[in-house]
């Protein structure tokens, strides 16, 4: 696969959580996951699959991270073509490497990577990429990806410089501003816009997973123990969302459409 068709891609997403049973239990009813153990890590990891596909992992969040204030969460894997070049661009683009390139044995390399601003997002080779398709993303995978950030302009250099990633459609949201969305092959992949003053959190990276029917998932979330903080909403297209707290209070979405 060329460098720029194995270049931008989100493949792979972790949830980080203090509580992995209790996430297990969750997200398998809501978005209708299964669940496999991988044995090839030292400590436990648990992989999301829809079908026979893996499509991300569970974690404990490590207790030294939640100590220095790490919240419950998500992490997406993007792939490029080599990690440890991306790494040091990220750095000369202003951001910080939090988890330097490593190696997963038979799997690939990956690092962790926070933008000028401070979301946090990976950058992923696989030792066996697969093929690409052009198609929406099916039910029970991520299809959305979105950055909430204070420099829109910024974020987006940053992100188009390490990912090759292009803007493609905006829309004004008023007071809040363009939401600019981006993609890559003509594809779009998700949206980038800025956080209204006075919201709280920091610039950070919400994922939307695409299920059959908004409503039921949102009814199941609820009966749970999830916090809905927005939603389900009609949004521009015809699709459906929903923003909420996982149980363990990891920030998520879910996108009908």
């Amino acid at each position: 696969m060329s460098e720029e068709r194995s270049r931008g891609r989100f493949v792979w997403h972790d949830l980080m959580t203090p509580d992995p049973e209790a996430a297990k239990a969750f997200y398998t009813a809501v978005a209708g996951w299964g669940t496999t153990v991988w044995e090839g890590m030292g400590t436990p990891y648990t992989m999301w699959t829809v079908g026979e596909t893996p499509i991300g992992g569970l974690m404990r969040l490590p207790e030294e991270a939640a100590a220095g204030g790490a919240q419950p969460h998500w992490l997406a894997y993007v792939t490029v073509p080599d990690v440890d070049a991306t790494a040091a661009r990220a750095q000369e683009k202003g951001g910080k490497m939090m988890v330097p390139p490593t190696d997963i044995p038979t799997v690939g390399r990956f690092a962790v990577l926070a933008d000028p601003q401070g979301a946090v997002i990976a950058a992923y080779k696989p030792q066996n990429e697969q093929p690409e398709s052009d198609e929406m993303p099916p039910v029970g995978e991520f299809s959305w990806h979105e950055l909430a950030t204070t420099d829109q302009e910024a974020a987006f250099s940053f992100y188009s410089d390490l990912f090759g990633w292009e803007k493609t459609t905006s829309m004004d949201m008023g007071e809040m501003g363009i939401y600019q969305m981006y993609g890559r092959r003509g594809r779009t992949l998700g949206g980038i816009y800025n956080k209204p003053a006075g919201t709280p959190g920091e610039p950070a990276w919400l994922h939307y997973i695409r299920v059959a029917d908004i409503q039921k998932a949102t009814e199941i979330l609820r009966a749970r123990g999830a916090q809905v903080l927005n939603g389900p909403m009609e949004v521009p297209g015809g699709g459906w969302i929903v923003m909420a707290l996982d149980p363990q209070g990891g920030p998520f979405a879910l996108h009908q459409g």
